[in-house]
């Protein structure tokens, strides 16, 4: 079996990591941090906005089950791509919107669907999602590994990342794990 991996910004790690925890063919969800200028950075760091950074999951998947495509399609659907360095409440450049490829291809698919989708006016406003070669990406502290898995009742989880999960199980009940 190979695997191949994709790490995406769509936030808050917690929130995205938590929805593809559940998707069938992810085989590892990885929260950190990538594409800024600092080698390693912490989460008190990379908050402070002075880093570069996003806060990332990073994905690791067979294709044989899922493809990178259905991935975006999760990954667009359940968060918002047409907010510049925000997502809900969340404010700031690490909550950017972007795909972060170690295979081009997975960049072109990307590109393609972003276009087609901007095309089709899906969104109603232009998307800002970034599409770019993985740079300087570093695992998120232990503490922030499976954190909605570990903390469902904490009022972040509870009010933002719980409803996220709920979505995605609605609307994409086929992809979920057995």
């Amino acid at each position: 079996m190979t695997h191949q991996t994709i790490t995406l910004a769509g936030g808050c790690f917690w929130c995205t990591e938590a929805v593809f925890d559940r998707v069938r063919g992810i085989t590892d969800v990885e929260s950190g941090y990538s594409n800024g200028h600092a080698l390693h950075p912490t989460y008190e760091q990379v908050c402070s906005g002075t880093t570069g950074h996003a806060e990332v999951v990073r994905l690791a998947f067979d294709p044989a089950v899922i493809s990178v495509r259905e991935i975006f399609e999760i990954f667009f659907a359940t968060h918002d791509p047409t907010t510049l360095n925000r997502q809900g409440n969340d404010v700031g450049t690490q909550y950017r919107s972007g795909i972060y490829f170690e295979n081009p291809e997975h960049g072109d698919i990307a590109n393609d669907m972003i276009r087609q989708m901007s095309q089709d006016k899906l969104f109603g406003a232009p998307i800002t999602t970034e599409v770019c070669p993985l740079a300087n990406y570093s695992a998120a502290e232990d503490y922030h590994q499976d954190y909605f898995a570990q903390h469902p009742d904490q009022g972040y989880c509870a009010f933002v990342v719980g409803p996220k999960v709920e979505k995605f199980r609605k609307t994409f009940s086929r992809y979920l794990k057995a």
